[in-house]
């Protein structure tokens, strides 16, 4: 019985051990810096837990508006880079209702999430539905989507940076009654986090369960499903498959639209976050896996801790830096596993 030479054992070993070298030495370093000083009031570990929710809300977020682009790249197949002006307009039509008072803030949200749905199907059903699996011209048709889109919305809400007031009832904090101080002519203080930021994070568990529901237990799902893999022989099958692709892309451009609504509340709407947007949908789709719910909510986590994690715990100067360690997460994903954590070949 022959062996595998050395050289084969190291080039097969070699990437997953670098990885996970890399993950056990950056979460070492956080758990250093954060709690090297203890575990007290007067160490880290308040910080953490605030930074440490900034980044799950944030993760949420992220997830709900990947999950969009997961169901239309990652399952569909269909390269829609227009995906970050959806979701930026989702965000100016949440503002635009707030600011002129036309409805509450919760039905602004739930418009603005179907209006933007109805541009991505008119999208679809105008532009992409004659392109399937002609993945270059899709992208060329969205790209030149995306730049009409942002010029239309720079030119009606200006250049400067708007925000969304969050609704009365969630504008507050939440006191979790831990790592309270005493004293001071201004009284004691808790440990506090804002409530409107774990509405990112039920919308993210919720999405995430609508789609698992929709794509695993449903004749729709199946028919989509079915679609992408054998399109010729579902359409055989008397079904109107070109529909079916436009309820899809409808709901994953709503899903855009409903994280730029979440989003205005606590970042910033300006022009050129769509095309940051783009990029970081594009990066929790790559790491989790093409058409992975599970592996995208997990690529949402770690871009989400990432994001909050290294402007805080990066070394004095580094900080400026914190946005090349996206990019080496994403190198030390593919290096593991080239098709992300849950995705297949194929």
């Amino acid at each position: 019985m022959r062996t595998a030479p050395v050289s084969v054992w190291i080039g097969r070993w070699a990437a997953p051990v670098l990885g996970f070298g890399l993950l056990a030495f950056a979460l070492g370093w956080v758990a250093y810096q954060a709690f090297g000083d203890g575990f007290g009031i007067d160490g880290g570990a308040p910080d953490w837990i605030r930074i440490t929710l900034a980044g799950l809300t944030l993760a949420g977020l992220y997830f709900v508006i990947a999950s969009g682009f997961t169901l239309i790249f990652g399952l569909m197949r269909i390269v829609n880079m227009a995906h970050g002006s959806l979701y930026l307009l989702g965000a100016y039509l949440s503002f635009e209702f707030q600011q002129h008072h036309f409805v509450s803030w919760g039905v602004g949200v739930a418009i603005a999430t179907l209006g933007v749905g109805l541009v991505g199907a008119v999208m679809h059903r105008l532009f992409l539905r004659w392109n399937q699996g002609q993945e270059l011209r899709q992208a060329l048709i969205t790209i030149a989507l995306s730049f009409i889109i942002a010029d239309q919305m720079l030119a009606y809400f200006g250049g400067a940076q708007h925000y969304v007031r969050p609704p009365s009832q969630l504008a507050g904090n939440a006191d979790f009654g831990i790592y309270c101080t005493s004293g001071g002519i201004f009284g004691g203080s808790c440990l506090t986090f804002p409530w409107f930021r774990f509405v990112a994070l039920g919308a993210a568990i919720g999405v995430g369960l609508f789609l698992f529901l929709v794509i695993r237990t449903t004749r729709f799902g199946m028919i989509l499903r079915a679609g992408v893999d054998d399109p010729s022989m579902v359409s055989a099958c008397g079904i109107n498959l070109d529909r079916v692709n436009t309820s899809a892309f409808f709901i994953g451009s709503a899903l855009a639209g409903l994280g730029g609504s979440l989003a205005g509340v606590f970042l910033v709407i300006a022009p050129g976050e769509d095309a940051d947007f783009l990029l970081k949908a594009l990066i929790v789709v790559i790491v989790g896996g093409m058409g992975s719910l599970l592996g995208a909510a997990i690529g949402a986590l770690a871009l989400g801790l990432l994001d909050t994690w290294a402007p805080q715990y990066l070394p004095g100067g580094w900080s400026n830096y914190s946005i090349l360690l996206t990019f080496i997460l994403l190198v030390a994903v593919l290096a593991v596993r080239p098709y992300g954590l849950f995705g297949r070949p194929g």
